[in-house]
């Protein structure tokens, strides 16, 4: 009987973070969708156009470390709910920006927004905290995709605000304001089991040095650098691919929707299959995903070569993701995951900007297809990491993770 109210209370928490999943990505998606497009009317020059969403990125940057070593002391439910009132206030603060015409203030609440992301992106931790034996891969990736909604909300929510108020977009804040709001309840019921806290109060935590040179650390951390990095690399760069190779933008956007959707589909049955296979042969499996996405870039520019490349694209980060913070899981204890979990979504952000920042240079500069074929030997490395750490570790790393 207890066992049965156990099982039905961890099921709930995974729900109510899934759904938290969704309104916390929703309310990404809704910034990178008009945000350039809000700047443009506020700033004094082109080039400041997309400065709230450099902002954005700048606040998760700089929050994601402290929000997750301040968790570690204060618990999850502080720290999400913290979070998500500072998406709250971010939205009602950009919303005043597009009313004062401050780009400014515009910026200052997308940054808001961005540390909101910051503490957000612990989520798929928390799951994992509140899962027991096999159920933790499928917890995680079960919150994941809470990406699904994300990728029709966040877009739809962002048109349909666009021209409700006056000045144009106010309304689209507003909806994420709303949004992080309806996230700020929900969290309230989330509940981190006081037994996983405790042990923290009680265990002596390693040097971090000493964490990151573990090979389990270095490869879950390696291959999600590596799903993460190639992911935005080329997602970037698609729209301007694209565009150059005379697609409508009608076109590109299904494409990239349809790329969304490729993302966090599978999140409803990767856990599954981490369970029964393992997760180094996810991981390798998102790493041939990935380099059938190079090679369909190569079968040509028509839509079918693209879409057919990012939902491969999509799919392949996906199963890295996904396995490499399964893994992760397993490379410290509870005394550690503040310092451990931190560094490790710090880099994967940091490659991430980098991998956005550079995609229109790298596309302007080689071509669509020479982009990705330049992504071959990232591909090369990664998979000789994970059939590395497979052959010396098969016995406690290769199986269902969750014990």
């Amino acid at each position: 009987m207890t066992a049965a109210l156990n099982k039905k209370a961890m099921h709930r928490q995974v729900f109510l973070l899934a759904t938290a999943q969704a309104l916390f990505q929703t309310v990404s998606v809704l910034v990178m969708t008009i945000g350039g497009l809000a700047g443009s009317l506020l700033a004094p020059a082109p080039e400041w156009a997309t400065a709230p969403i450099a902002a954005m990125f700048l606040g998760t940057a700089l929050s994601t470390v402290p929000a997750s070593m301040w968790m570690t002391r204060v618990g999850r439910k502080i720290g999400f709910v913290t979070g998500a009132s500072l998406g709250t206030l971010g939205g009602l603060l950009a919303a005043g920006g597009m009313i004062t015409s401050s780009l400014l203030l515009l910026c200052v609440g997308t940054f808001l927004a961005g540390t909101y992301q910051g503490f957000a992106q612990f989520y798929r931790f928390a799951a994992a905290e509140v899962a027991v034996g096999d159920f933790k891969p499928r917890a995680i990736s079960l919150v994941l995709a809470g990406g699904v909604v994300a990728a029709l909300a966040g877009p739809t929510l962002a048109r349909v605000g666009g021209d409700l108020l006056n000045p144009t977009y106010t309304a689209s804040f507003l909806f994420l304001a709303l949004a992080s709001a309806i996230a700020v309840g929900v969290l309230l019921f989330v509940n981190v089991p006081r037994a996983v806290e405790s042990v923290i109060e009680k265990a002596a935590p390693r040097p971090l040095w000493e964490i990151v040179r573990q090979p389990t650390y270095l490869v879950a951390l390696f291959g999600a650098v590596t799903g993460y990095g190639i992911m935005i690399l080329a997602m970037t760069a698609t729209p301007l691919a694209m565009v150059n190779h005379n697609h409508s933008l009608g076109t590109t956007a299904t494409v990239i929707q349809l790329h969304v959707l490729g993302m966090f589909l599978p999140s409803f049955f990767t856990g599954s299959l981490i369970a029964r296979f393992g997760v180094l042969r996810i991981m390798f499996t998102g790493i041939i995903l990935l380099t059938g996405h190079v090679l369909f870039t190569l079968s040509g520019v028509g839509v079918y070569s693209f879409t057919a490349a990012l939902i491969l694209l999509g799919v392949g980060w996906n199963f890295l993701f996904i396995g490499g913070t399964t893994l992760l899981t397993r490379a410290y204890s509870p005394a550690e995951k503040g310092k451990a979990q931190g560094t490790n979504d710090l880099t994967i952000f940091i490659v991430g900007l980098a991998a956005s920042l550079g995609a229109g240079v790298m596309q302007n500069s080689f071509g669509w297809q020479m982009l990705n074929t330049m992504l071959l030997p990232w591909l090369g490395l990664a998979a000789a990491a994970i059939l590395w750490l497979a052959s010396h570790s098969t016995k406690t790393v290769d199986r269902s993770v969750g014990s």
